[in-house]
């Protein structure tokens, strides 16, 4: 992307699982959306303040602690900004938040009831801007992918990685629902279409198609 761009984004690693939380806003007039802030609130408020940001909402791609842990805490610290996500099928990963923070040492996490489920075919704003929203489950059943149409940017969560795909063995995971959401849901999508995943370095489904030894064309044509 380009200062020209109608979305800018800044990718802060968080957790000690290095979770891609993204904080995205709106070039025109600087408001946005935090995507997935899983922990180190502090670290997220600093990129807050550096961009200038006046967070209006946090949006969450799926349930699991490294992504929606810090939710409930961010957006009380926010003024009581919206929650926006993941897909009601999600819902029983987010009751228990609490109890996997506990697990894990990560004080902040805590379960929340977001402000609005999304479903297939929402969409959620980001200033002037609008995500469209793709329930794409198998990693988890509630999976939610934002994309920016006219940007051709994506923002997958742990449905897909450069390179791999997120894993299936949690509950309610499924390898073959995962393949599908992929290849139904993002491959349509163009391969021109660079995404964000929750984890790792930045790709394009082009790239993945072309050489991910899970989804590549070749792999899931055989």
């Amino acid at each position: 992307m380009t200062k020209d761009s109608p979305l800018q984004v800044a990718i802060i690693p968080v957790t000690p699982f290095q979770q891609n939380c993204s904080l995205v806003w709106s070039t025109a007039s600087k408001r946005g959306a935090v995507i997935d802030p899983g922990g180190d609130l502090d670290r997220i408020g600093q990129a807050i303040a550096a961009h200038g940001v006046r967070v209006e909402s946090i949006l969450v791609t799926h349930g699991h602690l490294d992504h929606a842990g810090g939710a409930a805490e961010l957006a009380e610290r926010l003024g009581g900004v919206p929650i926006e996500g993941p897909d009601p099928e999600d819902g029983f990963w987010i009751e228990r938040l609490s109890e996997q923070g506990r697990q894990y040492g990560m004080t902040e996490c805590r379960r929340f009831a977001p402000t609005r489920w999304l479903h297939d075919g929402d969409g959620v704003t980001v200033g002037e801007q609008t995500l469209e929203v793709y329930h794409c489950p198998g990693h988890t059943p509630g999976h939610v992918v934002f994309f920016h149409r006219a940007m051709k940017l994506a923002f997958v969560g742990d449905v897909l990685f450069r390179g791999s795909i997120g894993r299936t063995d949690f509950p309610r995971g499924d390898h073959a629902t995962l393949i599908r959401s992929i290849t139904g849901k993002l491959w349509p999508l163009g391969g021109d279409v660079t995404f964000i995943p929750g984890h790792g370095p930045v790709s394009t489904f082009g790239q993945e198609r072309q050489d991910n030894p899970y989804v590549g064309d070749d792999v899931v044509t055989a």
